[in-house]
């Protein structure tokens, strides 16, 4: 699962602040986030530097200068007296905002990011480390567009051929930072935009793969088995340029060109460049290295556009944070997260609306309507389907080809059977909960959909979304309707997929038909939404005020009971010794910390091995917690003392480590696919990913909430050992997110056990599972 746009919910967080707001023309401000000019001017701070103000725009003296109110561009100066390499042709129009610049290192992989009016780009690069896996970690250079999906890709090799030696760096500009922007002009539609860097490699090295076009092409060959398309490598022309040498492509739409190019800094030919057939090959040294493409380009949101005027304070307290959610953050959709994922996802975006809700922009042209809008545009006309990916740019232009169709079109897939299911959510808090989007509902209902998606053309959104609820009536009727209350009428992945929802990987929910989440928080909880929003006229259909409302009380109260595990106490620590003696964990069991029985709720039902109910412990109470108030005292009470246990006990015995909370545990599990399975190594198996953490916080903290309601109090608010499980369970939790706040900046992360403790480790890091691929980290967002 992409995931930085889902740890920025993780992360983003409602924080206070004690600055007084000073007044400046008509306007209030933060000392610490602008300056004010002229008594009416604002300017804001930008990584801690006050910008200047150059007749109607802010500008950085280290990138532009003003003459005459105007701003110029400064062009790149060399620290030493060589004379520093241009791009050919760059000439780059000045913004009237300065361009955002952020570096997340995380080694082995170097991530740097670089916004301006022109072009958005993300810059990746991999340096072996010692000690680092050289079979799945190698030095490469990745530079990724969210302008259709779009990069390059270098792989590199040193020339000596002995794996490891070769260390890749960027090196910052003298003007500042590690990025600078590519502007030419064309003859076409688009100016030709892009990035430039400096690359410093401390060996020889051999340029031995580019890839040029799109992220998903990169993607085919990194993640699956190896795969390069002759019809897109054959594409790429090398030439020598200002001593150096450029690949150009020409992509399949036949119309957009695609440059990478290295020109050495040092012109005094100490430092080179040479061409030998399709490799290019480098003398020791730094490079300049630029990549740029005309293409139509996104409209980003920068960081006081994504928040609500009450959250303007993160971007000076959260300053990482918030501008990683602007370079996600378009006026058309919210991208899923870097580099992999630059583009739209649709669960990725819902979770991380619903966790960030409170401090996004609202309002025509605000985040929330980005997202709102992105997945309304994208619905399957035929069927309600909301869209789980979108395929778009060159990658588009050849899986048409693939299906012998002549078209550039973008082509939408829709595998996925929780996505539908968060719509409903994600409009109810918006259109019926928040002051802004009240007004709203009106003018998105009725715009006219097939801007972005021509398939759907003469659709509106409105009329979308009610496809969209209706498909989930249909599917909820089944197991509402009196006596029907079996595994049959429960909610199934889609007869030819093996996934279907954010466990996506091949044993994220060991092959089960039936998710626990889906089934036991995502459906009553649309169901709820629908009901609602029903009531609020949203909806035309008036009978789902009341009807959503019955189906819903069914399955938030009658679908526990089957994913319901219950191990005796003493069977427990059996399997608890017998985990560990098999040698799938190093640690100690953690047998005596458990009292009693032991219960938790199933991953899904009827998954591989012929196994009825997929006995993995897991993190997806948090969904229950996080989208429903469950009325039926009995079954809470038992449920928030349950997952209060699994939460405070350390690994196997439950699910605390001192590194975070594992999403998955298989310990319990009779049979041996469960352990081998379900490890530190697997995407979806014994490892920590951020935003399931906040979803627990947050789901625990809404439950406590309700002990504080005095017409409406749980029952196990009363009940003073649940009620102190719960409490304790919350502070633990957060502790431990606390404790790994500099971990927190990336999707997900493992362990090893060494040292009679966890240590931490990326999960690209350890060789994969049999039968998969390296999985790399992402950078904070991915989600």
């Amino acid at each position: 699962m992409r995931s930085l746009l889902l740890v920025l919910g993780a992360l983003v967080a409602c924080v206070g602040s004690d600055e007084p707001l000073l007044p400046c023309g008509d306007a209030q401000y933060l000392e610490s986030m602008y300056t004010c000019y002229d008594t009416d001017f604002l300017c804001p701070v930008v990584d801690g530097t006050p910008t200047l103000r150059c007749g109607g725009a802010c500008y950085l003296p280290s990138m532009y200068s003003c003459e005459d109110s105007e701003l110029v561009y400064q062009p790149v100066a060399s620290a030493s007296a060589i004379a520093f390499p241009t791009v050919p042709g760059n000439y780059v129009p000045a913004c009237s905002a300065p361009a955002t610049t952020l570096h997340l290192p995380g080694p082995p992989y170097d991530n740097y990011f670089y916004s301006d009016c022109h072009v958005q780009a993300q810059s990746l690069v991999t340096s072996p480390q010692p000690g680092d896996n050289l079979t799945i970690i190698g030095p490469r250079l990745v530079v990724a567009f969210p302008a259709g999906n779009s990069g390059v890709c270098a792989f590199f090799a040193p020339q000596n051929g002995v794996n490891g030696t070769l260390g890749l760096e960027l090196m910052n500009f003298t003007s500042g930072g590690a990025l600078q922007p590519v502007y030419k002009k064309t003859n076409g539609s688009y100016p030709s935009v892009g990035v430039a860097g400096i690359i410093n490699f401390n060996s020889s090295a051999l340029l031995t793969i580019p890839i040029i076009g799109s992220v998903r092409t990169i993607r085919d060959f990194t993640e699956g088995p190896s795969l390069l398309q002759p019809e897109i490598q054959d594409a790429i022309n090398f030439m020598p340029v200002d001593s150096g040498a450029v690949m150009t492509r020409l992509w399949l739409d036949n119309v957009t060109t695609m440059e990478f190019g290295f020109i050495p800094i040092d012109s005094s030919g100490a430092t080179t460049v040479d061409i030998d057939n399709r490799t290019l090959s480098f003398s020791p040294g730094d490079y300049l290295f630029y990549t740029n493409f005309d293409y139509p380009q996104l409209i980003q949101l920068n960081a006081s556009a994504v928040l609500n005027p009450g959250s303007q304070d993160l971007t000076s307290q959260q300053p990482s944070e918030t501008m990683s959610l602007s370079f996600l953050s378009y006026s058309e959709k919210l991208l899923a997260g870097g580099w992999r994922f630059l583009t739209y996802f649709g669960r990725d975006s819902m979770i991380a609306t619903l966790l960030l809700q409170p401090v996004m922009s609202q309002g025509e042209g605000g985040a929330i309507e980005a997202v709102i809008g992105a997945v309304l545009e994208r619905i399957n006309r035929t069927d309600g389907s909301v869209c789980h990916e979108e395929t778009i740019g060159d990658y588009a232009t050849f899986t048409n080809e693939e299906n012998n169709i002549t078209s550039t079109a973008p082509s939408y897939s829709y595998p996925m059977i929780d996505t539908d299911l968060y719509l409903p959510r994600v409009m109810d808090q918006y259109f019926l909960q928040t002051v802004n989007g009240s007004g709203r509902y009106h003018a998105i209902f009725n715009t006219a959909a097939g801007s972005i998606n021509p398939y759907n053309k003469n659709e509106t959104w409105g009329g979308l979304a009610t496809k969209n609820a209706q498909k989930i009536m249909n599917i909820a009727a089944r197991f509402a309707g009196p006596g029907n209350q079996i595994i049959e009428n429960l909610h199934h992945l889609k007869p030819d997929q093996i996934v279907g929802q954010w466990r996506d990987s091949t044993y994220g929910i060991g092959g089960g038909r039936i998710p626990y989440d889906v089934n036991t928080a995502l459906m009553p909880a649309a169901l709820r939404s629908i009901a609602s929003l029903s009531r609020a006229g949203v909806y035309s259909n008036q009978t789902w005020g009341t009807l959503a409302d019955t189906y819903a009380d069914v399955w938030e109260d009658e679908t526990l009971q089957f994913f319901e595990v219950t191990v005796s106490a003493a069977e427990a620590k059996s399997r608890l010794e017998s985990y560990v003696q098999s040698g799938y964990f190093d640690g100690p069991s953690q047998a005596d910390q458990l009292d009693g029985d032991v219960v938790f709720h199933g991953l899904s039902l009827d998954g591989y091995n012929n196994l009825t109910q997929v006995q993995v412990m897991n993190t997806d109470d948090c969904f229950r917690l996080f989208l429903l108030n469950s009325t039926n005292q009995t079954q809470l009470t038992s449920f928030m003392n349950q997952t209060a246990n699994n939460v405070m006990r350390d690994f196997p015995a439950g699910l605390m480590t001192p590194l975070g909370v594992l999403i998955a545990n298989p310990a319990y599990g009779v049979g041996p696919e469960y352990a081998a399975n379900w490890t530190n190594n697997a995407y979806q198996g014994t490892v920590i990913w951020s935003w399931p953490l906040a979803m627990m916080g947050k789901g625990l903290e809404k439950q406590l909430d309700r002990c504080n309601n005095s017409t409406d109090t749980p029952d196990f608010c009363s009940d003073d050992v649940v009620h102190s499980n719960v409490l304790k369970a919350y502070n633990m939790l957060w502790d431990v997110i606390q404790a790994n706040s500099a971990d927190l900046a990336t999707e997900m992360w493992t362990w090893v056990y060494e040292d009679d403790g966890f240590q931490f480790t990326q999960l690209g890091a350890l060789p994969p599972p049999p039968g998969t691929s390296p999985t790399e980290h992402h950078f904070k967002h991915s989600s």
